[in-house]
Order: C-alpha cells, then structure tokens, then sequence
C-alpha cells in the first residue's frame, strides 16, 4: 500500500474516494471490491497522464466500535489499531492497492478539522439543540424510520428489525443537537436536476430523488449516551454523530481548514465510490453538509451493488463472508482483481461463485491470454533465435489487427475511464486478444514456417511481430487490472523501461501500431496465469 507521490502542483488531481470502512472486523470481499475498482480507475487515469489522488481509510468511531472492542477486553483505541494495522492495511498491500493516502479518524489531523467544520454550521445557526426518540441499528448507527423496519421471526419474533442487517434495534431517547437538514432538500432536487450525472447508476439516483421529494427531516448530528468519539466543540458531554465524523475524511485528508493550497488543488471528489447501503448518507446528508459550509459537491458519488452468494447479501452475519485471500490463495492477486472488474457490472449486484471464477479463469486468462503470450514467445525462440523480427509483408489481416486494437483502446478508455464499466472495458481488451488468436489460428505460422523462401520468411516474421505488438498493446491496457502479469510480459517481451514509467505507455497511446521494435529480446518465462490445482 505504497504512496505514489502523484500530487503535484497545478492543476486539480482526479480526486477518487472509497468509503472509510468501519473497523469492527477484519475486512471482506464487499470491502475489497470497492477498493480494487478505485484502484482500477485510478491506475486507468494515472496511465491517461492525469494527476490523481486516491484516499481510503478507516471509520472508527462509534457505538458499535466501542461494543466490540468491550467484547474483546481492550479500549475502542487499542481495538482500532490492532485491526488497522493487522488486517486492513497488509490487506490493501496484498492486493496491489495503490492508493496515495490512508485516513483514520482517530488521528488528529482528522478529529480537530471535524470540530472546525462543525462549530462553523453552529456558528451559521445551522444547528440548534433538541430532543429525539426512535429506532435506532447501532450496525448502521443510525436513526430508522417505523416505515422500513422488518417485523422480526424466529428468535426475533415480536421485535423490529434493521433492513440491512436484519438485527433488532434499539429504541433510543436523547436530547441532542440537530442539523437543519430539512431545510435543504429543494437545493439537493435542484442539484440532481441540474446534474443528472451527480448519483449513478440511475436507479440509484431514482431512489434518492424519491427519497428527498418525500421531505427531509432535520438530523441529530450527536450522541450522549457514549462518550467514543470526537467532543462536539461547544459541549463536550456530547460527541459528533459518527456518519458526520466519517464523511468529512473526504475534506480533511486533503487539507481542510490545513492546508488551503493542497485543499484547492485536490477537493472536491470526482468521484466518492460507495456501497448502496450508505448511499443516502453520501448523497443526502454529505452534499448538504457541504451546501451549509459553502464547500463546492463531489463530481459523481457511483454506488457498487452487493456480492451475493447463494442468492444472498454476502456478510459474516448469514455466514457467506469470504476473505479475499482464501481466494487469492489459489486464484493469485492479479486473477483476483480481473474475476471481480470483469465478472461483476459495477453498480449492479452480483453473484461470486468459486465454480464461475475457475471457469473464467481457464478460459481467458490460461487459454485465451496467457496462452496466447506463450505461444507467440515459442514460435519467436523457435524461428528466429528469441530475436524479434521485423515486419515487412503486413497486408489486409494484419491491418484488421491493428483496427481491432485501435476499436478496443478507444472501447476500453471511454468505459473504464469514463463511465466505471469495469466489466464492459475489460471485455473489449479480452475480444481483442480473441482476435488476435483468431489470427494466428487463420495464419497458421507454424506452417508458414516450413517454407524457407525469402517471402515465407518475412510472412512469418510479420505474423510474429503483430502477434508480439498486440500483446505489448494488452500489457499497457490490462496494467490498471493486473499490474504484476502486464510487468511480466512487458518484460518478457525486452520492452523497455519498466511498464508505465513513459507517456508513451499511456492508455491512447496502446493504439500506436509500432511501438515494439524489432530487435529486442523475445524470452519465454512461467506462464502468466498456471492451470489451477484442484
């Protein structure tokens, strides 16, 4: 989980966020999900030539913070470090999660910002003193309303329950101090009209349009019946409602009320990715929050849909939590990171399965990609020495190669890069590479290779070469996803310097026919992607 170092001076930095995930266990697959596709787009702009920032981070404040550390014996402090530095950040390592920054918000250069940010809306008189009873899921840490709660059965028959988690809440009565969010949901409808792109995807936006025009009501912003958290300025015998806390990391990571340089040049998000269970805090509370401060709102806030396993929401609590490297024990990270980007549409829910994993793995990675990069490493050893040759007799098929990978460039960049299709641009690359083995099998070197003539000999080099250019194209376009095998082949085939370090391995320019010269060293190491061991 290396820094990047890619803020710069000048221009704003593609500013991409996860949620701060909640710390009160290790983290899982819905977790890593998320994180990985901010690292895919993130990489994806980084090898656009973009300046770019990518902030993730942890939550750990709050009732059910403090519970769970109770059930384990050690303060909500102690209990926060252990799990962040044991389980959540060597997780983010394994993975190849290049994010630049990592919050926390215990750490002070969070908490007194949070304080900051909160006495301005008092100060405004956005914030008035009041007193609330109702349902309360401390697993959400939030307020419900009667109307979406679930009639419990079983061993919670007679009780209500959390629509997420499925668990009894609890009815809370306490005098708190009141955010007027009410008062703002005509500017949210207005700000939703006026940027349809703002909420994604549209039935996500759809329900929290629905949700607004129903009428806001004003949100306790503080909690006195436990003391873990940040003091709220004025009375410190509350402190700040834990989602309030949490959703200004997005601010203070970057400088707020710090650094105003920094600040300027990086808030606000392009993009906040989030699961679609804490949509309405980050598209409700977060943007009126900062309407109240003056602070301008996040470009787009794209909602992921849940992992589902045997037809249901993947979690520890109905027992179909998976870790992520159970799978990427026997998968490798590289497969990891493709399978959930290329079988998943991100913003729908989808199903994992380790049968559908195995297959897609075989299929196009071993078979369709990391054959493909053997072969063509054999034929190049075999008929000219390792040494790769030059073209000289290109004609009508390879020509279709080179369209084809100008098609799936162009394909790939507007759908990863713009429109978070993970799946859709990673697909275009894998039609590619379909193609290219489609040509090979139309062109049959192997055979051209037993024609010793002078024309033979430069059909066959021009088949080798485009075949070779191809894959040097698929390294630059699958390095976002699967950096450690594009590093492999880029490497093996003598391309030089290391995979992304030039402008000339951006993403457009994969598309620029050439750019592997003849000459270099042709080498055939492990293959890219094993055959899996039962």
């Amino acid at each position: 989980m290396a820094a990047t170092g890619s803020e710069q001076t000048g221009s704003k930095a593609y500013y991409v966020t996860t949620p701060i995930y909640y710390v009160n266990d290790a983290p899982h697959l819905g977790h890593a999900y998320t994180t990985v596709a901010g690292d895919v787009l993130t990489r994806w702009h980084r090898q656009r030539g973009e300046k770019v920032w990518y902030l993730t981070g942890t939550d750990e404040h709050g009732q059910k913070i403090m519970r769970t550390a109770e059930a384990n014996g050690v303060s909500p402090q102690e209990w926060c470090d252990k799990l962040v530095e044991e389980a959540w950040k060597p997780l983010w390592e394994h993975l190849d999660i290049r994010n630049d920054d990592f919050i926390r918000t215990t750490e002070k250069r969070h908490t007194e910002r949070v304080r900051e940010f909160v006495q301005d809306l008092y100060d405004k008189g956005e914030i008035y003193q009041g007193g609330y009873e109702g349902p309360y899921c401390v697993g959400c840490e939030e307020y419900k309303t009667y109307g979406e709660l679930l009639d419990g059965e079983g061993e919670f028959e007679g009780q209500k329950l959390c629509p997420i988690h499925r668990t009894p809440v609890e009815m809370l009565q306490e005098e708190n101090y009141f955010f007027k969010l009410s008062e703002y949901g005509p500017k949210l409808l207005e700000h939703y009209e006026r940027h349809p792109e703002f909420i994604q995807p549209e039935s996500a936006r759809n329900e929290i349009v629905n949700f607004v025009r129903q009428g806001l009501e004003d949100l306790s912003i503080s909690r006195s019946t436990f003391d873990w958290g940040v003091k709220v300025p004025w009375d410190d015998k509350h402190v700040i409602y834990v989602w309030i806390d949490a959703l200004l990391n997005y601010a203070t990571a970057v400088g707020y009320g710090a650094d105003q340089e920094r600040f300027e040049r990086t808030f606000p998000a392009d993009v906040h990715l989030v699961g679609k269970d804490i949509l309405r805090f980050h598209t409700v509370i977060w943007p009126a929050m900062l309407m109240a401060n003056g602070l301008p709102l996040p470009g787009k806030i794209v909602a992921n849909g849940w992992l589902m396993v045997g037809g249901e929401k993947m979690s520890k609590s109905n027992l179909t939590g998976i870790s992520p490297r159970q799978l990427t024990e026997h998968f490798g990270v590289d497969a990891y990171r493709w399978y959930f980007m290329r079988a998943i549409a991100f913003g729908q829910d989808g199903s994992f399965s380790w049968e559908d994993f195995s297959a897609r793995y075989t299929s196009e990675l071993a078979n369709d990609y990391g054959n493909l990069a053997s072969r063509v490493a054999a034929m190049v050893g075999k008929y000219f020495g390792g040494t790769l040759p030059e073209a000289t007799a290109a004609g009508d098929a390879e020509q279709a190669v080179v369209d084809g990978l100008a098609h799936a460039v162009a394909t790939a960049d507007e759908r990863i890069g713009d429109e978070l299709d993970f799946s859709g641009g990673i697909a275009a690359v894998f039609d590619f590479i379909k193609q290219v083995n489609g040509y090979l099998t139309e062109q049959e070197p192997w055979k051209v290779a037993k024609d010793e003539t002078p024309e033979a000999r430069a059909r066959l080099a021009t088949i080798l070469y485009t075949a070779a250019e191809s894959l040097r194209a698929c390294a630059v376009l699958l390095n976002p996803v699967m950096p450690e095998s594009s590093e492999k082949l880029w490497a093996s085939l003598g391309a030089e310097p290391h995979l992304g370090s030039l402008p000339e391995q951006r993403v457009a320019d994969a598309a620029h026919w050439g750019r592997l010269p003849a000459g270099t060293t042709i080498t055939k190491g492990a293959a890219l992607f094993p055959r899996l061991e039962n």
